[in-house]
């Protein structure tokens, strides 16, 4: 029973420290690995040779490339400048996705399995932008089909919608290690393929879930709990008109803080109401 409360309590300090899967079926000793690459290398005799010869070593000259390897990496600003010309270049959500398949500009493609850009009707109404993959986001390329995305589609259900009735993606395209919140970098670099997807869409609803998507939409730094109840407006260049925005608070603090879903099922009948206030589609 000791041995595995301790083992319970170790898994709980990985958990903890941001390691919630694992890559292989058995331990790898990173440690002994290196010593035995270190050991494997033949000494270095060359300049032992020349100094003893009194001749002087001879600079070791970079090959093109090696010089291309350690080049210097994209600023965050060319970075950002870069995602804007992609993301202004196209012109479905398909061309939007080739073009993030192939981005280079986000540090979070380099950690994580895959892309995760949209789910959903890509001629829908309504476009529901949340924070950032999880786990399971990740594993399957799929946005919000973890327990929070579980229980997203038990809120939409519960106002008479889904998936075929509604996009959803989220304000980064791949999942911070160990799930931490998104860096001001890589939401900055990931912005215009957001923008550029509600344009494409052109929805007549856009909801923020959590703060970070509120922020990042809305450009306002209030808590979901002053945001929520209220319905602003989101523009940008490429859109015709402004989009009715409303915030609501993020499935996964649902299902930390149970004691505010009475205040998310206000905001779903509100936007239930808005819903059935929009003229038919034409």
């Amino acid at each position: 029973m000791s041995a595995r409360m301790d083992l319970r309590h170790l898994l709980q300090w990985y958990l903890d420290a941001g390691v919630d899967e694992t890559i292989g079926d058995a331990p790898v000793d990173r440690y002994a690995l290196a010593a035995q690459d270190r050991a494997s290398k033949p000494p270095r005799q060359h300049q032992a040779q020349n100094a003893g010869s009194g001749r002087e070593a001879s600079p070791v000259r970079p090959t093109p490339s090696r010089q291309s390897r350690t080049a210097r990496p994209a600023t965050p600003e060319t970075a950002v400048a870069g995602a804007r010309a992609d993301a202004a270049a196209a012109q479905t959500i398909d061309d939007l996705r080739r073009s993030l398949e192939v981005f280079e500009g986000c540090p979070l493609k380099k950690t994580a399995t895959n892309l995760v850009f949209t789910d959903g009707n890509p001629q829908a109404r309504i476009v529901f932008i949340g924070e950032g993959p999880g786990a399971e986001e990740d594993r399957r390329g799929l946005p919000f089909v973890g327990a929070s995305g579980q229980l997203l589609d038990r809120m939409l259900a519960s106002i008479g919608l889904d998936r075929s009735r509604v996009l959803i993606s989220n304000t980064v395209f791949w999942r911070p290690p160990g799930n931490r919140n998104p860096t001001m970098a890589e939401l900055s670099v990931c912005l215009p393929f957001v923008e550029r997807l509600i344009e494409i869409v052109s929805p007549s609803i856009l909801i923020a879930l959590g703060g970070a998507a509120a922020k990042t939409l809305l450009a306002r730094n209030e808590s979901v709990g002053r945001l929520r109840g209220r319905w602003f407006t989101y523009q940008s260049g490429g859109l015709a008109a402004p989009i009715d925005t409303a915030v609501t608070f993020h499935p996964a603090y649902l299902l930390r803080s149970p004691d505010q879903k009475r205040a998310a099922w206000q905001d779903l009948l509100r936007l239930k109401e808005r819903l059935e206030s929009l003229p038919p589609d034409s």
